[in-house]
């Protein structure tokens, strides 16, 4: 008899694709709000393109890639995978009965995602055909190949036993690291450049944004459990909802803190930046760490990436909205505490010792290495091919005119 599926694993599987995909948008309102006024569509545009590129790449062959019959823990290959072909809607997935194109749409929409972060290291000054370009050859030869050395059951750092939950390694580090490398490959906005200070156009725009990440987080973090109903999955993902809700609390907390200690003032955006932190930190662990851990982890988090956007001025480089400063900090320093801080891992009954920290930094120093040399050969090549960045004009006189042919905001007319 073959096994039937699990309408509960499978409506919760359903609802937390839902909640990962409603991220982007959520992405999209707090980068958007955090640019010049000229320049809000295009970086909003910048994640919800991505849903239009990399949803027609999954389906095609990004699934293929990442999640295939694996070639030496590598690389995913098989050609009945391609457009899905070879998927019946009937077959289930692994262990967990759910319809196996449930999960892939569930991790599909990391693949969205991802690439869209890095659109806040080169907001208001990039190309946007050349960004479009880049994340369809970066989520292709960098995030699929990531995603199975870390996430298939074959892949070579699985194997290994490197922890990566949600998405530390493959979502957080590699596009935070990508993202600094286009970023000191662009340069500086013009404004930065001239010690000009850029003012958000409309922090309510970023809070909202990080009240829907915050919701859809949920999805990211206690949906990779991959079941509701599941006897062990079940329970993981009640581990990694609380968590999620733990480290986002902690980190907002703290970072609120450091800043009334440093300034005086407690601001919209240092809580909203504080809470992505210990969501980007917790991601890794969060299934396999304690709710009290999840607390420190969470505040130790929201302090290590302060001090990192902090250095952004001092060392000269644009970071325009924190990409590398939040995600990419955020997601080593998660990755590594992982190895400390964890008790239950899905793979095994491990406790937080030197031998899971020693393989936690082999996957951070990968992720590292992969992601910042696929970075830095793909935009060289479109570099040669288009150009990165903007002419001087186009920059002056706003992305959305000019590329668009729209306006964010009309508050000018009568």
């Amino acid at each position: 008899m073959e096994p039937a599926i699990d309408p509960g694993s499978t409506a919760w599987m359903l609802a937390s694709s839902a909640m990962v995909l409603l991220m982007v948008p959520g992405l999209a309102l707090f980068y958007g709000g955090m640019v010049h006024r000229k320049n809000v569509l295009t970086t909003m545009m910048m994640s919800f393109v991505a849903m239009a590129v990399i949803g027609v790449q999954w389906v095609g062959f990004g699934y293929m890639l990442a999640f295939g019959t694996s070639i030496g823990g590598w690389l995913g290959w098989d050609p009945s995978l391609l457009g899905l072909s070879g998927i019946p809607h009937t077959r289930l997935y692994g262990d967990k009965a759910i319809p196996e194109l449930v999960f892939v749409m569930f991790q599909g929409k990391f693949a969205i995602i991802t690439p869209a972060l890095i659109s806040g290291a080169v907001a208001e000054r990039m190309r946007f055909r050349s960004y479009v370009a880049f994340i369809l050859i970066w989520s292709t030869v960098v995030y699929c190949p990531l995603a199975h050395w870390v996430w298939a059951s074959d892949g070579w750092l699985f194997k290994l036993g490197v922890l990566d939950f949600a998405g530390g390694t493959v979502v957080h580090i590699a596009a935070g690291v990508s993202a600094l490398v286009l970023a000191l490959m662009l340069g500086p906005r013009r404004d930065v450049a001239r010690g000009r200070t850029v003012l958000p156009n409309n922090l309510v725009l970023t809070l909202t944004g990080a009240g829907l990440l915050w919701f859809g987080w949920f999805g990211f973090n206690a949906g990779s459990a991959v079941a509701a109903e599941h006897p062990v999955a079940g329970a993981v993902a009640g581990l990694a909802f609380t968590t999620t809700q733990s480290a986002a609390a902690a980190a907002g907390l703290m970072w609120m803190v450091i800043e009334r200690w440093r300034h005086g003032k407690v601001t919209s955006l240092g809580l909203a930046s504080g809470l992505i932190a210990g969501l980007v930190a917790v991601t890794p662990a969060a299934g396999h760490i304690r709710p009290a851990s999840a607390l420190l982890l969470g505040a130790m988090a929201a302090a290590v990436c302060y001090a990192a956007v902090q250095l952004k001025a001092k060392l000269g480089y644009d970071d325009s909205l924190d990409a590398w400063g939040v995600h990419g900090v955020g997601g080593i320093f998660g990755a590594l505490m992982t190895g400390v801080l964890c008790f239950t891992p899905v793979a095994g009954a491990l406790a937080g010792n030197f031998g899971q920290l020693g393989l936690q930094a082999v996957g951070v120093a990968v992720a590292i290495v992969f992601s910042g040399l696929g970075t830095f050969v793909i935009a060289t090549a479109l570099k040669a091919v288009w150009g990165l960045r903007v002419e001087e004009d186009v920059e002056r006189d706003g992305l959305d005119v000019i590329i668009h042919g729209e306006r964010g905001y009309h508050f000018d007319q009568t």
